[in-house]
């Protein structure tokens, strides 16, 4: 006989499942809207201006909603295309729209595909299109994946514009709980995170649990900091992990760093 236990466990599926299907209507809602909004743009009907401004909209949300519904490919890919559209500007390079188009794509094939099958998330995401912003001719693009755990900002950005000048594909992330569910995801090939982090999980917690993990030990790490050189925290950091003070050497002793991870 079903116990009181049984039928709330039920219930609870229940409302689980519809609330993901909620999810799954509005989100194909929005990347129908997304599709007629870059169409109408690509036939000069629409407004080009308006057009990273509504990807961005629909990646945050989808970033955020996907991962809660347990679409975590999904979730990994609209943290791809936010990360592509702070590198678009006006007017767009041609390969914009065809940029947009595969994510675009992308999204909705896995929007309704099974969330549970099995796929490769890190080579799905390395596939999709690099950052705008410079002349591909006169880069070489390498097969390194790095994913940049730091804050906003001026230096964030500095850090990001040398690993992209390095041909390194790059992926800001800027909070560490977020940051250690990508890892997983995503499998990049080079870490570098900030020392101090806000939240609970600041960027040395974080760089000592990917170095424990065994799905992410192997996964070479740096660590940047303004802390000074004798501080006890920094000791606590494996010892293979390059440590990057901010200081008038900074892009050198970043070089120094990448160096030792074999990564230049």
């Amino acid at each position: 006989m079903p116990t009181q236990g049984d039928s709330d466990t039920v219930a609870s599926g229940e409302v689980a499942d519809q609330l993901r299907q909620e999810f799954r209507d509005e989100s194909a809602e929005v990347l129908q809207g997304l599709d007629l909004i870059l169409d109408a743009g690509r036939n000069g009907h629409g407004r080009a201006e308006d057009i990273v401004p509504a990807f961005r909209r629909a990646a945050i949300t989808l970033r955020g909603q996907a991962a809660s519904n347990g679409y975590a490919a999904l979730s990994a890919i609209a943290h791809r295309l936010d990360d592509y559209l702070r590198s678009v500007s006006l007017p767009f390079l041609p390969r914009v729209w065809d940029d947009l188009q595969r994510f675009l794509d992308t999204a909705q094939d896995l929007l309704t595909a099974d969330p549970e099958a099995s796929r490769d998330v890190s080579r799905l995401a390395r596939g999709l299109p690099h950052a705008v912003g410079f002349d591909l001719k006169d880069i070489q693009i390498r097969n390194v994946e790095v994913m940049l755990v730091m804050v906003p900002g001026a230096q964030t950005h500095f850090v990001e514009r040398e690993l992209q000048q390095c041909g390194y594909r790059v992926s800001v992330v800027s909070d560490t709980i977020m940051a250690l569910a990508m890892a997983l995801q995503i499998k990049p090939d080079l870490i570098i995170v900030s020392a101090v982090m806000p939240g609970g999980l600041d960027g040395i917690d974080l760089a000592i649990g990917l170095g424990a993990m065994p799905s992410t030990r192997n996964i070479p790490m740096a660590v940047i900091t303004s802390l000074d050189p004798g501080d006890e925290r920094l000791n606590l950091l494996p010892k293979a992990v390059p440590i990057v003070h901010k200081s008038p050497s900074f892009g050198d002793d970043l070089f120094a760093a990448l160096d030792r991870l074999f990564l230049i």
